[in-house]
């Protein structure tokens, strides 16, 4: 096992080098970068997500230098559209202060080279360096990801065990209808309709509708420092489980009903088996193999993307956020950060389940399989 261990964390190199290669070629094409985005926000014509002039640190003296400028028009100011009127000398330091006066190959490898030690630079728009931002975002997106996979799970399994085991009974009738319904239904709706149910809308003021904790959190003990971290996760994890919660139901029951009907467990039936050590004994081992394969793409999904929506409706401030507005302000630091970030968590994640394979079924064996 040592050996394949070793094998896929070399494989997480090429792996990660050809992630960032592409999204940085695909930088290099999309319109818009930060030059032009200040050069937009100069001339009053940015209606990007945040049209704010950068305030602190070498951007807030932008709108001065470019007051300077004459109509000398060059290659360095027709190359960006509406710099003209600009001076040259004012985009050409902003070329510097973005890093875009050095050739593309070799802002590539002094980003990897970067990012080798988790140096992520600075936000180009935000007077604070990028691993604070993500420190910052970091306990909303690891709150919202962890419970609603943790939930999922601990809900779905047992659930789609006893579809299973009573297929076409009308429990399984019953459930399979109201799990048809919420899947169909999207979460950003069901946050919306938890709102107006739940959180003064229009009927009852029972949960809150912004943070993670309230404005008295540290001076609250520390069981109530506890509840009060749940209250404030309730909705938004309900309206983040309930499409992950019916997909995952479905293929645990599915993946029963498939392994019900082998042979071997007619075989352990006729020998007298007990209906739940068949179940569990025999079963649980090989149906779980498909549940535990779809959980880095349910964990990863649920860190970052299945978060978006979530995080702006309920005004929490988390990853998912910070990479949205970072791709609308081109905010290229953030962005490869968050991108790498994610990318190492859902290959590590990804390890881990292959994993967990040998423990649930030890007849498995990476040794002799090829990554």
């Amino acid at each position: 096992m040592s050996a394949y261990i070793i094998r896929r964390l070399l494989f997480m190199i090429p792996t990660l080098l050809g992630i960032m290669l592409v999204s940085f070629v695909v930088v290099q094409f999309a319109p818009g970068g930060p030059v032009e985005r200040v050069i937009a926000q100069l001339s009053g014509s940015d209606t990007g997500a945040s049209s704010r002039i950068p305030g602190s640190g070498q951007g807030g003296d932008f709108g001065g230098r470019g007051a300077q400028g004459g109509s000398s028009i060059d290659s360095t100011t027709s190359k960006y559209r509406g710099a003209q009127g600009l001076d040259p000398e004012f985009i050409k330091k902003l070329e510097k202060q973005f890093g875009f006066d050095k050739p593309a190959h070799e802002r590539f490898f002094l980003m990897l080279k970067n990012f080798l030690v988790f140096d992520f630079g600075k936000s180009y728009f935000r007077d604070v360096s990028v691993m604070q931002l993500i420190r910052e975002k970091l306990p909303v997106s690891m709150s919202l990801g962890i419970w609603m996979t943790l939930l999922t799970y601990l809900i779905s399994i047992p659930l789609g065990i006893r579809k299973a085991v009573s297929d076409g009974s009308r429990f399984d009738t019953w459930t399979s209808g109201i799990i048809i319904i919420g899947y169909a239904i999207p979460g950003f709706l069901i946050a919306i309709f938890l709102i107006i149910l739940f959180a003064g809308g229009s009927y009852w003021d029972v949960f809150p509708l912004r943070g993670l904790t309230s404005d008295n959190w540290a001076n609250m003990s520390w069981w109530q420092k506890i509840l009060d971290y749940f209250w404030h996760l309730t909705l938004p994890i309900i309206a983040m489980m309930l499409s992950a919660f019916a997909t995952m139901t479905l293929l645990t029951k599915n993946s029963f009903l498939d392994e019900i009907k082998k042979q071997y467990v007619l075989t352990a039936r006729a020998k007298g088996c007990a209906p739940n050590q068949v179940l569990y004994g025999h079963v649980f081992r090989n149906a779980m193999l498909i549940v535990i394969a779809g959980f880095p793409s349910a964990f990863v999904h649920a860190f970052f993307s299945g978060a978006l929506l979530i995080e702006t409706i309920f005004s929490l401030d988390g990853l998912g956020l910070l990479g949205f507005e970072s791709v609308l302000n081109r905010d290229y630091p953030v962005v490869f950060a968050t991108l790498y970030i994610f990318a190492l968590v859902g290959l590590v994640v990804n390890l881990i389940s292959d994993l967990t394979y040998t423990w649930i079924d030890p007849r498995i064996d990476f040794e002799t399989r090829e990554v």
